[in-house]
């Protein structure tokens, strides 16, 4: 039976399209799937794995196009590929290459000594960091409007890469919720926010350009940034977050995330924010503004994005919807300011970051319905009573290890390590222990690094962070 062979981990990083996409293909390649074997039809499989049917559609498509299935209209796909002959071919050829190691670039050959993504990905266990609860995501009313998008799709004539109706919606979204000002052909929708980071590095960034980043920062931000040659410089925070250093020159772009400093959780003041947009010379220096999380404020009214303080088109808002739905929806988006708007959409198109049309449209009807809005009231509350929840328990059975940082806002907290205890050596006991936790160390881009440990408490109900934090007890 194939869905025996197939493990799909649904709060992974890697949508479900691509996990199957990516187990089919291996199990064809090595042969466990025979050439001329039919596999099950989309709507069995599906069943199986207990995933929507366009998942599995998805993932027959990718594979015909790329030669390991013939998916003929009305009948089950069958394995073109012989395993057996394709391993043996690898085998003869590797025989007769030099064995040295392939060459890469400055960029690529460091990427292992960085410690994102985490090593640990799978399966999701508490507390890891960066993740909602998709337990409690409106998946029989998202499949509703999946299955609209649908029906649909077949009358709809090919458009814009970026939908119209979900940019109008995000449009009014951000400039009621959030302050943002902008029209909605400014919105471009991405497969991710990391995407949006890679685009914004590839259109703005040249070989040695000065980069300022958070530090501690977000890795992938300095990881986009570096893959594009930029002189990346970490610029330490105090209590308002990122602090302006008077004494170097103007970079080419700063990147922050002032209304939630990830991973500490700081609010940038107005003041601060002004500040930075004085420093910041009209097509001379951008800022890119990170919101990853910017939906969930608990203790006061959210501070509106620096986006909309801008009047001179310096900041490119980057947000996502993984943190606020689900990460497997795999849809980000990034406003750029007008004198962009061009560039970027033909960039977007020749680097190939596009978001399925299909998921857009089902987006705009989320929205559009009331959906969305009201998932995001339910979560807060819900992670609010979380982010207490780990609180108290932190500091009554661990207040004598750690101070807990306690955020406005967000999905993860950072605790501080007393008395000079290193990071790296708690996460590896947490780890081994069933406790998954991030060093504060490892997101530090220059000495001296500050100790603690980044945990995430809104994928977690309160059972389970109560079980956690006594598993951390007895580890301590």
């Amino acid at each position: 039976m194939i869905s025996a062979l197939i493990e799909l981990d649904r709060a992974g990083d890697d949508g479900l399209v691509s996990q199957l996409t990516s187990q089919l293909r291996s199990l064809i390649a090595t042969g466990r799937i025979g050439k001329g074997r039919a596999l099950p039809s989309s709507r069995r499989l599906a069943s199986d794995l207990g995933v929507s049917r366009n998942t599995v559609t998805y993932a027959f498509e990718q594979l015909a196009a790329e030669g390991y299935l013939d998916a003929s209209h009305g009948r089950r796909p069958v394995a073109t590929v012989d395993g057996g002959e394709r391993v043996a071919a690898a085998g003869g050829l590797a025989s007769n290459v030099n064995s040295a190691r392939p060459r890469l670039s400055p960029w690529a050959s460091k990427l292992k000594q960085a410690d994102w993504p985490m090593s640990y990905q799978a399966p999701l266990k508490p507390l890891r960091p960066g993740h909602g609860d998709a337990r409690e995501f409106p998946n029989e009313v998202w499949a509703r409007c999946l299955r609209r998008s649908a029906v649909r799709a077949a009358k709809r004539e090919l458009g814009p890469v970026n939908r119209a109706r979900l940019r109008e919606a995000l449009a009014h979204y951000l400039a009621t919720s959030r302050g943002v000002r902008a029209t909605a052909d400014q919105i471009m929708i991405l497969p991710s926010a990391q995407a949006a980071l890679t685009l914004i590095a590839a259109v703005l960034i040249s070989k040695g350009d000065a980069v300022w980043v958070e530090d501690p920062c977000y890795p992938g931000a300095a990881a986009a940034f570096r893959a594009s040659g930029a002189r990346v410089t970490g610029i330490r925070l105090d209590e308002q977050g990122m602090q302006r250093m008077p004494g170097l020159a103007a970079p080419k772009l700063i990147f922050m995330t002032p209304s939630h400093q990830h991973p500490t959780g700081r609010l940038m003041s107005l003041a601060r924010r002004t500040e930075f947009l004085r420093f910041s010379r009209p097509g001379k220096t951008w800022i890119v503004e990170d919101d990853y999380d910017g939906e969930f404020h608990y203790d006061s009214r959210p501070v509106p994005a620096l986006q909309g303080l801008d009047g001179h088109g310096r900041v490119l808002y980057v947000g996502t919807f993984s943190k606020a739905m689900t990460s497997d929806i795999r849809l980000g988006y990034l406003v750029v300011p007008p004198a962009l708007v061009g560039t970027f959409e033909i960039a977007q198109r020749h680097i190939g970051l596009i978001a399925s049309s299909h998921i857009q449209e089902a987006l705009a009807e989320f929205i559009a319905d009331g959906h969305f809005l009201a998932h995001l009231r339910r979560m807060r509350r819900l992670y609010h009573a979380r982010r207490d929840h780990l609180v108290e328990g932190l500091e009554r059975h661990l207040g004598e290890v750690m101070s807990v940082e306690v955020p406005s806002g967000g999905i993860q907290l950072v605790a501080r390590l007393k008395r000079g205890r290193a990071d790296q050596a708690a996460v590896e006991r947490l780890v081994a222990a069933g406790v998954e936790t991030r060093a504060l160390s490892s997101l530090a881009l220059a000495r001296p690094r500050d100790h603690g440990l980044l945990l995430g408490f809104a994928a977690w109900r309160e059972s389970e962070i109560s079980a956690a934090v006594r598993t951390m007890a007895s580890c301590f």
